[in-house]
């Protein structure tokens, strides 16, 4: 059963809107997928899929209110709700934009408190989020919006066939050949 409902006017900006219930973290995955897989971008994939997935979840248990089940479920599970805004609308929207050579993840939600990263527990099972999307995009940040807020992730996106060098002006001429070059980031993967 699917969650979300996708649109896309401008073929490299599309959203979906999410149920704001537990299959929205897995419908979020899904659609990063399909959209990357779209414009040729696959090896995004893992990265933006952690970060879409760190983003929606902060959205469910923070935007709209979760909190720890109150019947006494089992640690962890929360009590979503399923019932669309006052106003009709879903609440949470994930967006992904593409303007070569980046691709920005975009999490919407109602709430206008923006996101704090905390220093988390050696031994928490959670608050370690934002320290991943850190990690694993090459910036990210967040805006208020007229109602609610984004919370946005960028990534680096290599021209299929090209360099890595490819779209940094001052390396024109440069073989990555020549050594290693430091093109700005504040993450780099290691294999």
């Amino acid at each position: 059963m699917s969650t979300g409902t996708a649109l896309a006017v401008d073929p490299h900006v599309v959203t979906c809107t999410l149920a704001p219930r537990f299959e929205a973290v897995r419908t979020a995955r899904d659609f990063a997928r399909t959209t990357l897989q779209r414009w040729g971008l696959t090896e995004l994939f893992d990265d933006v899929a952690l970060v879409a997935s760190e983003l929606v979840t902060n959205a469910l248990r923070h935007a709209i209110g979760a909190r720890p089940d109150p019947s006494g479920g089992a640690r962890g599970e929360y009590d979503f709700p399923i019932q669309p805004t006052a106003d009709g609308r879903l609440p949470i929207r994930i967006s992904l934009v593409h303007r070569a050579p980046q691709v920005v993840c975009a999490v919407s939600d109602p709430s206008s408190i923006g996101p704090v990263a905390r220093e988390a527990d050696f031994v928490a099972e959670s608050g370690r989020g934002l320290h991943l999307v850190e990690s694993f995009s090459r910036s990210w940040g967040w805006n208020p919006l007229g109602t609610g807020k984004v919370v946005w992730a960028m990534f680096e996106a290599e021209a299929v066939g090209g360099s890595p060098l490819d779209g940094h002006p001052e390396l024109r001429g440069r073989s990555p050949l020549d050594g290693p070059v430091d093109v700005g980031g504040r993450h780099r993967r290691s294999a």
